[in-house]
Formats: C-alpha cells, sequence, structure tokens
C-alpha cells in the first residue's frame, strides 16, 4: 500500500498542554472580581498551577485510565474474611492526590476560600470528573460536623488537610480523610423522610447501632459516612466510620458497585447495616434533615460547579477543533452558521459559570460578621437567603442545560467526536449526572416552591440580586416584570414550577451578565434568552449580534 495513503491532514491538534483556568477568561475574571485585592496574587498562581496540571497531557491520561479501569469490589480475602474494599487503578488515587493537595476539600473559613476551591473544582473537573464526588461530600460534610463540636475536633482537620492518605485506618492515624454520605433507599430515593433504616441506641451517650439498606453511597472506600436512620424520636444524622478507633472494621458490608452510565472512575455502592453497625449522633435526633441541610445545599452548588465544568470543556474542544478543521472552502470557525452555534454554546456555558462563581462568593460572604451594618440586614445574613433560594434555582437550570451543550458540541467535531480517544463520549455520558444527584429537577423546583411560600427573605434578595442590573437592558427590565406578574398568580403554581424556576434562572443569569460580562456577550444573552429572538435548539442567535467577539472569548489562544 501506498505510504502516501496514510498521510494525515486537516485535523485538530489534541487539546492539551495549556492552563485551563488562565485560559478560561470568564472564570479568571470571576476570581478576580469575587476575591478581596490582597488574595489575587496568591489565587491567580495556585490556580495557574493547577490549570497547567489539569490540562497537561499526563493528568488527561489520569483521567483516561481511571475511566477505562473501573473500580472493582472485592468483598472477602482469600481466606474468606469479610474485608468489604474497592479497588482503584493507580490513577484515581493520583487524580485525588493533585486535587487534595490543590485544597479543594478546603474552604470553610479560608480567606476567599469558597470562591477559590470553586474556581479550581471547575479546573480539575474538565480534566476527570469522577473523582470529584468525593472531594464535593468531604468538603459539604464540615458544617454538618460542626454541629457536634467533638466530632468537628477529631474530622475536620483532617477532611480539610491537603494530604491525601489512601487506605483505611482509624482517623487519628491519617493525616487525611475523605468523607461520605449514604442518605437515600430504595424505597424513597430523594423522599428521605421514607427511610427505614434504624438506628439503636446504645450505653454511651450520642452512641447507636444501626440496621438497613442503602441503595446509593459513592465512594465507598471514603474513612467515614453521614447517613440517615429512624432513631427513636424520628429521623438523624449519624457519622459512620469504616474504622472503629480500636482498629477494626465497622461492620459496613458493601453488596455490589453501581454499572453506571457515566462517573464510572467513581464507586457507587450499596451498603448494609448488620444491627452491630457502630455510629454517633450528628446533631439532635429527630433533627436529621436539619443537619445535613448544610451538606445537600453546598453538593448541590458543586452539581452547579459540575456541569459548567462540562459544559466549558466540551466548548472549548468544539472551539478548538473548529479552529483548524477547514470544510467547503473554509476554516469552520469562520463558516457564519458554524460561528452562530459556537457562540450560542459559548453563551451557555459563560452564564453558567458567571453564576456558579456568584454562588460560591455568597458562601465566602456568609462567612463574614456584616461588622458596620444593621442588625438582622447583615451583608452576610442577605448573601444566606439569596443561597436559600439561587442554590436550587441554579441546580434545576444549569444541570439540565449541560447535556444539551455537551451534545451540540459533539456534533461540532461530527464523526471525530463520536469516538470514545476525542474525549467527547466520556462528557456526554457524565452530562446528566449532575441533574440527579442531589435531587432531580421536580426536587429542585419544588424546593424553591418553598423557599418563596415560607422564607420570603429569600425571594427579597433574590430581587435585590436581579435588581441590582435594572435599567442596563431593556429586555432583561422586562423578563423581571414577567416574572413578577408569574409570581403574583400562585394558582396551581405547582404545575407550573418549572416554569418558574426556569425564568428566575435566566432572569438571574442575565443580570449577572449585564453588570459583568463584555457587552456582546450580554447582548447576546439578553436578546435570546430574555427578548425571544432565538429558537429551540443552539445556532438561532441573531445574526447581527458580534458573534465573532464571543467564540473569540471561548478559544483557548495559547495553541
Amino acid at each position: 500500500m501506498a505510504a502516501s495513503t496514510h498521510t494525515v491532514t486537516n485535523q485538530a491538534p489534541p487539546l492539551v498542554g495549556y492552563d485551563v483556568f488562565t485560559e478560561d477568561r470568564t472564570l479568571a475574571e470571576a476570581v478576580e472580581r469575587h476575591l478581596a485585592p490582597g488574595l489575587h496574587a496568591d489565587a491567580r498562581e495556585e490556580l495557574a498551577l493547577l490549570g497547567r496540571a489539569a490540562g497537561s497531557e499526563q493528568v488527561r491520561e489520569w483521567g483516561e485510565l481511571a475511566n477505562t479501569y473501573p473500580p472493582r469490589l472485592r468483598t472477602h480475602d482469600r481466606y474468606g474474611n469479610r474485608i468489604d474494599e474497592v479497588s482503584f487503578h493507580p490513577a484515581w488515587h493520583r487524580l485525588l492526590g493533585k486535587s487534595v493537595g490543590a485544597g479543594l476539600t478546603d474552604a470553610w473559613g479560608r480567606p476567599g476560600g469558597h470562591v477559590r476551591r470553586a474556581a479550581g473544582l471547575l479546573v480539575v473537573s474538565q480534566a476527570e470528573a469522577g473523582h470529584v464526588c468525593p472531594l464535593s461530600m468531604t468538603h459539604a460534610a464540615v458544617p454538618a460536623l460542626r454541629t457536634e463540636p467533638e466530632l468537628a475536633e477529631v474530622w475536620e482537620p483532617a477532611a480539610t488537610s491537603h494530604v491525601y492518605e489512601q487506605g483505611l485506618r482509624p482517623a487519628a492515624e491519617k493525616a487525611g480523610v475523605l468523607l461520605g454520605m449514604a442518605l437515600t433507599e430504595k424505597q424513597g430515593g430523594s423522599d428521605v423522610r421514607a427511610n427505614t433504616t434504624e438506628a439503636r441506641p446504645l450505653a454511651a451517650d450520642g452512641e447507636y447501632a444501626l440496621t438497613g439498606h442503602k441503595w446509593f453511597c459513592s465512594a465507598p472506600m471514603s474513612d467515614a459516612f453521614l447517613v440517615l436512620a429512624q432513631a427513636p424520636a424520628g429521623l438523624t444524622c449519624f457519622l459512620v466510620p469504616r474504622v472503629l478507633p480500636d482498629g477494626s472494621r465497622n461492620a459496613f458490608a458493601i453488596q455490589r458497585l453501581k454499572d453506571k452510565l457515566g462517573n464510572r472512575s467513581n464507586a457507587s455502592a450499596e451498603v448494609e447495616f448488620d444491627g452491630t453497625t457502630w455510629a454517633r449522633r450528628v446533631g439532635e435526633e429527630g433533627r436529621g434533615i436539619r443537619s445535613v441541610i448544610g451538606m445537600v445545599a453546598a453538593t448541590r452548588l458543586d452539581c452547579v460547579l459540575g456541569s459548567a465544568a462540562l459544559m466549558r470543556q466540551a466548548v472549548a474542544q468544539a472551539v478548538h477543533h473548529c479552529a483548524y478543521r477547514a470544510a467547503f472552502g473554509g476554516v469552520l470557525i469562520e463558516k457564519p452558521l458554524m460561528r452562530n452555534v459556537l457562540a450560542d454554546l459559548a453563551l451557555e456555558s459563560e452564564a453558567a459559570t458567571v453564576l456558579a462563581m456568584r454562588l460560591a462568593a455568597a458562601y465566602d460572604a456568609t462567612e463574614t460578621d456584616g461588622a458596620g451594618e444593621t442588625d438582622g440586614d447583615s451583608h452576610a445574613e442577605r448573601e444566606r437567603a439569596l443561597l436559600r433560594i439561587a442554590v436550587p434555582v441554579a441546580k434545576y437550570w444549569v444541570t439540565k442545560r449541560c447535556t444539551p451543550v455537551v451534545a451540540e458540541a459533539l456534533e461540532c467535531l461530527g464523526g471525530n467526536g463520536y469516538v470514545e480517544e476525542s474525549g467527547l463520549p466520556r462528557l456526554l455520558r457524565e452530562s446528566p449526572l449532575n441533574s440527579v444527584w442531589e435531587g432531580s429537577g421536580n426536587v429542585q423546583a419544588l424546593d424553591v416552591l418553598r423557599a418563596l411560600r415560607t422564607e420570603p427573605a429569600s425571594f427579597d434578595a433574590f430581587l435585590r440580586e436581579v435588581g441590582t442590573a435594572r435599567g442596563a437592558d431593556h429586555r432583561l427590565d422586562r423578563a423581571i416584570r414577567e416574572l413578577l406578574v408569574e409570581l403574583a398568580d400562585l394558582e396551581g403554581v405547582e404545575a407550573r414550577a418549572r416554569r418558574l424556576v426556569e425564568r428566575m434562572a435566566l432572569v438571574l443569569q442575565g443580570s449577572l451578565l449585564v453588570r459583568w460580562a463584555p457587552p456582546e456577550v450580554a447582548d447576546a444573552f439578553c436578546a435570546s434568552r430574555l427578548g425571544g429572538d432565538g429558537g429551540s435548539t443552539f445556532g438561532t442567535l441573531p445574526h447581527t449580534l458580534d458573534l465573532r467577539a464571543v467564540v473569540e472569548r471561548a478559544r483557548v489562544s495559547s495553541l
């Protein structure tokens, strides 16, 4: 066969060897905007270091290996002893070591900690999303642990450590630990009040023995888990360690690993507690929902961040491909119709990132004391109220937009995008996860209704936030008025909940972009998402907009 038939032309080079953080203008600007000036230099340095790692060929290879060789369950050792261990490819541990070392479980109480961590999570998720699950749960467990100072004293320093130590040992013997959660059961799912796992009090105060079966337990090789179970006074939160202080294994039977659509590098399991499983109560007995609500809110924000990361990586890949690939007499990125598609995708990605980072900044603000402000109306309290309603709004909308964005980005690569080596199929399989995890769309929409009915301060904070941009764009102003009309009539509101939350999300994103994005981005978003001048698929933006500028903003320019 002639050698000339093997000459490869008109192919885009791999998108590797670049700084994932610095090349993401939207993310870098958000970090600069939301951090105090004194933190800028250190944050830029640490995030650029992480960005270069995430964009490197080595770390991308770790991500491929961790998904090609998924975790395996070992219920027994060679002698028949029950061990309930999950083995991972070494690449999984390298990814976790890199991310824990970058402080991605350390946000609470660290200056600008939530913004810095959120940006880091957006960066590493683009290299490999599955290992982010234990990072998220460990970070989110801190507020629950703090309800029990004795537990927090033991577990929080190790949970927020920058050291990753694999292997099961007593927490006191490890420099760093990971925490998980096992909340849902097969008969209830998101309706955790239907849980049937029982907690029997033991002689020592705060100690219980658990009996039950948990349908989903993510990252079962974590060092401990927050678990919901029915105690004598009702649903209660418990901490269940894998290894007891004396070094013996807790009764924690891993029955099977789930065979999942995506997220294959991360183990998700069914586990059983046999009546001797030791647990320590977290919070008051019968107040389990209250104990874990902070954890749930934090992991919901991580769902938003994870979806924003998947969108950003998919859009970066699509724009990169089209900048090199020529067809029909020119480079694809210069073709008006392809430019429209890419710009539309870039708008969705930027809106998701800006919203996610605004919510991370709100978390940092809740840890201030509101010094100098009127009691009862401090900045911290307003930001806390905003989070109460904006987190489920963002969780609903951003996670739902992820799959169509990734699918359209894949199509931009054509057949090249449909093969595994492009990386797009893994992104597509991962894309529905965050809309399911921590409550699916209906759960989020109903949670927004609950906030509207029972916590009026949350909607006041929402209106204050979107109202900051009033007068800057007539389409945004009209959308705000229409939203208020929609809220004035609450008859049959449950059936309209998705429609209502979608409008809230778009108004909130529009407000943020009008205030902080370049004019061409804000104009395109308001025209298509709020002004009705756009279609039902990507690539239907008004042709009169500055689409070239929108696409160039999304492009990785260093390659």
